[in-house]
Parts: structure tokens; C-alpha cells; sequence
């Protein structure tokens, strides 16, 4: 009898331990009519700003914490909102052609989260960043809550153009380019809005 007791308590203490362990990831699908993507981009004579649309997304969050996830931008949304008409038009097909992001080859680019860590309250996400085809590995300080069901994640992130065959502009490539030279970084501020 003692034995059976004993055996007993042994798998409620095991069911209590299992049930207590790890949660399984649970899917957030990324709100793309909630969420923003802006571009900055800089050059010696000044700078143009824009959106883009992201097309799809999904954050996997265990325990209260990110752990994986994807984004897809629709490159074909670049939009500029600092010029009007003609210039606007014109900076706007030149950002679609082959000299900056192909966009008629590459409609999409996309972010797959690799990993994502904590320190002193600063949360670093990494991951790969695909553009023209091009996946390069990336990290950036973000700012992450969740509220219920509801996650927003906040980050500037900067990215280096010529690691994506992105080099029209660049003094890096160009020499003599003077006040024509346009930053190799550029920034996207992402505000993602995730639901389960």
C-alpha cells in the first residue's frame, strides 16, 4: 500500500512538473493594415523619406518572449512622401529600378527572425534580411510589449545597401562623386502590430 501511495504521488508530482515546463510557441499574425514601415534615406544634398507596406507576418511568442518570426515587405508599395508630381514620380520609378531594389525581379523582401535576446532591458533582434535576392544577417535594438492578445514591436533599424548589390550613389564604389554621393545606410522604423 505504501508503495502504490508512493507511486501515486510520483506521477502527480511528474504531472505537475510537465504542466508547470515550457509553453508551446503560439502564432501572432502580423496586422498589416495596423502596422508602418518608413524608409529615411540620406545623401549629401539631403534626404527623402517614404513608406512601404508589408504583405504578410508572423511572430512565434513563448512564455511572454519572441522567439522566431518572419515579416514580408511589398516592395512594389515604395511610396516617397516628401515630393510631389513629376519629382515625385521620377524618384519613385528610379528607387523601383535595377540601380536601387529591381522591383519588377524582386517584388518582395523579407526578415526571418534567428534569434532574439535580452540584456539590461535592451532587446537585440536578429535575423536574415533578403533584398534582391541577396540574405544578409542582421541586429537591431527593438522595443518590445504585449497587451493580451495584441503585440507591438518598435525598431529603427539601419541597413548598408551595397551588402544587397545597392551601390548607385555610393562613394564607397564611386569615385569623385562628391556632393552627388548618397548614404550606403538607410533606415526602416518598423511598428509591427501582431494578433493572436
Amino acid at each position: 500500500m505504501k508503495k502504490i501511495a508512493l507511486s501515486l504521488l510520483a506521477i502527480v508530482f511528474a504531472g505537475t512538473v510537465f504542466a508547470s515546463g515550457p509553453k508551446k510557441a503560439e502564432s501572432f499574425k502580423v496586422e498589416a493594415s495596423k502596422s508602418k514601415v518608413a524608409w529615411l534615406a540620406k545623401k549629401v544634398t539631403g534626404e527623402h523619406n517614404g513608406i512601404v507596406t508589408l504583405s504578410a507576418g508572423t511572430l512565434a511568442v513563448a512564455n511572454g518572449s519572441i522567439t522566431g518570426g518572419s515579416f514580408t515587405i511589398n516592395m512594389t508599395s515604395i511610396e516617397c512622401l516628401d515630393l510631389q508630381g513629376e519629382w515625385k514620380d521620377k524618384l519613385v520609378g528610379h528607387l523601383r529600378s535595377d540601380d536601387f531594389f529591381s522591383v519588377d525581379k524582386n517584388p518582395t523582401s523579407k526578415f526571418d527572425i534567428t534569434n532574439v535576446s535580452k540584456k539590461d532591458d535592451v532587446t537585440t533582434v536578429t535575423g536574415n534580411l533578403t533584398i534582391k535576392g541577396i540574405t544578409q544577417s542582421i541586429s537591431f535594438p527593438a522595443s518590445i510589449s504585449q497587451k493580451g492578445n495584441v503585440i507591438v514591436a518598435i525598431a529603427t533599424i539601419k541597413i548598408d545597401r551595397t551588402k544587397f548589390d545597392i551601390k548607385y550613389g555610393s562613394k564607397s564604389f564611386i569615385e569623385g562623386i562628391g556632393d552627388k554621393a548618397i548614404d550606403d545606410e538607410f533606415e526602416l522604423q518598423v511598428n509591427l502590430v501582431a494578433m493572436k
